[in-house]
């Protein structure tokens, strides 16, 4: 039940500092994704189920705020925290490339999938000004931020599990 409320926390905290004090500090009308760094990472600590559900969560509160579809933006961070969750086996919470590695990835598929289905599909096919002036930037400062962000889920989801670790032992 902590662990659940926790990440609730977490996902409303990043929600607001994205669509708020993000929104204000935005270069280039671009700002990070951090529900996207919050659902990645969830992902490889915690695994593809904790993945899945988070991920669910994230895109479900940008869909009923921003999104046009019900549904688009809960199933692309789902897909995330999901095949972020493949990688929890090579985790290592000292090394940090991974999760910097498996965040930009995250966010540059995201981004993909989003240029596709609102764009492509409705035959606006400037992918080169997509990519250099929407993906790339918000890549970056996602990363720039994730690189804090990450430190401070990485010691809350340390926290948690020695919680539950401990009451565990309690309770054996």
């Amino acid at each position: 039940m902590r662990r659940k409320l926790s990440i609730a926390v977490i996902i409303i905290v990043c929600f607001l500092l994205q669509s708020t004090v993000f929104k204000s500090l935005a270069i280039a009308s671009i700002s990070p994704n951090l529900l996207v760094v919050v659902t990645a990472a969830f992902g490889f600590m915690r695994g593809q189920k904790e993945g899945l559900f988070v991920g669910f969560f994230c895109g479900l509160i940008v869909d009923l705020t921003f999104g046009s579809v019900l549904g688009f933006y809960a199933l692309i961070y789902m897909f995330i925290g999901f095949t972020n969750g493949f990688f929890k086996r090579i985790f290592f919470p000292d090394d940090i490339r991974l999760p910097i590695a498996l965040i930009a990835l995250s966010d540059f598929c995201c981004n993909l999938v989003i240029y596709f289905i609102w764009f492509w599909f409705r035959s606006r096919f400037s992918f080169g000004y997509y990519l250099l002036h929407t993906i790339i930037p918000e890549l970056v400062y996602t990363m720039l931020v994730a690189i804090l962000l990450y430190f401070i889920l990485l010691k809350i989801n340390q926290k948690l599990e020695a919680i539950e670790k401990k009451s565990e032992t309690k309770f054996s």
